[in-house]
């Protein structure tokens, strides 16, 4: 088991503890408006997006839901790593494939399913500013409770800006120590100026001891 998804690997942890709190989080941040697709993004490389995002997937799929988790960095795709599996098809093959049916990989964790970003396109931006990702997005929420997107990040290319238009809502993920004060700033204003519902911010590499909602390593 990949040691990133610390939910499995150690889920009586206070990391997993605090996954599962922001978990809880999320679901009280819609009560009225309840989400059916988020994207987690992040203002620059190497602060922790994809390992977040994977360990929330696992969290919602062990509280019941039946969740897919969607590999939309059409740049630098990780997801189909962390969970072991090939990324010989994914995303772009259900977009590029009229019809196409999601070729959904199954996890060990009961409840979650991977689509992985599939082949690199040479305009990951066009393919996702697409009218296919939008039906591509609608089967993928008639097919599962929650559908959670990862994405490259914000300030490197327009494509989470593109993204965020099109879910329910946004978790943005800065690094403790890693992340500029101005880049997280900047972020923001990028996403919400593409009409992001941003839900709030989640602090990676920062000491469990030193923050109430934090993740260590």
């Amino acid at each position: 088991m990949n040691a990133d998804l610390i939910t499995l690997v150690n889920p009586r942890s206070a990391v997993a503890e605090a996954y599962r709190t922001l978990r809880t989080n999320i679901q009280f941040s819609s009560l009225d408006e309840p989400l059916r697709t988020l994207l987690v993004a992040s203002a620059s490389a190497d602060e922790g997006k994809s390992t977040t995002l994977a360990n929330l997937a696992v969290t919602f799929a062990q509280a019941g839901r039946r969740t897919i988790l969607v590999d939309s960095d059409l740049r630098r795709p990780s997801l189909h790593a962390i969970f072991g599996t090939p990324n010989d098809h994914g995303l772009t093959t259900m977009l590029l494939q009229d019809d196409a049916p999601a070729p959904l990989v199954e996890t060990p964790i009961e409840g979650l399913r991977l689509l992985p970003s599939g082949p690199i396109p040479p305009n990951p931006s066009e393919l996702l500013a697409s009218r296919r990702l939008e039906g591509a997005i609608a089967r993928l929420r008639d097919d599962a409770d929650l559908v959670l997107f990862d994405s490259p990040p914000a300030l490197a290319v327009s494509d989470a800006a593109v993204l965020s238009r099109r879910v329910d809502g946004v978790v943005l993920v800065v690094r403790a120590g890693g992340t500029r004060r101005e880049h997280a700033a900047r972020a923001r204003q990028v996403l919400e100026r593409a009409g992001a519902r941003l839900l709030g911010v989640v602090l990676t590499n920062a000491s469990v001891e030193d923050a109430v909602y934090s993740y260590g390593g």
